[in-house]
């Protein structure tokens, strides 16, 4: 399979102010090379934050599965946020389905976590912080952004789970 880069999220609209993910696109997929699942990256619409998901197909021990009821529980950013299948009306460019490559099924299970928690910022948080002085409790040094390459990261490492 084939990476494939979707941007299509207006951030001028949103204000979000200047930052490291200007050159990053809204959403990813990709097959992740050691263990051939796919895996996609999304960033959420309005926070800006990224989502990553790794799918599995029927005959995982993970297939269909509610991410509170996966044993055992993986280890990944926050830990899982998310389990279902591709839903009606979720379209390539922006929803958490994928286009299998030839030879990869269509038919998975996704499995998902978020870079939205507790010590993460996004581009939302920061366009706060510019217009608010500080967002929430924050404490400068303490929130990063979760890049691309820290999402595509930790799908990796919930593949080889």
């Amino acid at each position: 399979m084939e990476t494939k880069t979707y941007k299509t999220i207006d951030r001028e609209a949103l204000e979000w102010p200047s930052g490291e993910w200007d050159d990053e696109p809204d959403k990813m997929q990709w097959q992740d090379q050691d263990t051939g699942l796919p895996c996609i990256a999304v960033r959420h619409s309005h926070s800006g934050h990224w989502c990553g998901y790794v799918g599995v197909t029927d005959g995982h021990p993970w297939f269909g599965v509610t991410y509170s009821d996966i044993e055992p529980y993986p280890k990944v950013h926050g830990g899982l946020t998310f389990t279902d299948m591709c839903q009606p009306g979720d379209t390539e460019e922006t929803g958490i389905c994928h286009v299998p490559g030839e030879g990869e099924p269509d038919h998975v299970w996704w499995l998902g976590f978020d870079c939205h928690h507790s010590g993460d910022s996004s581009p939302l948080n920061e366009k706060y912080a510019e217009t608010r002085g500080g967002v929430f409790a924050r404490m400068d040094g303490y929130e990063t952004y979760k890049d691309l390459r820290y999402v595509r990261a930790e799908c990796a490492r919930l593949a080889k789970q």
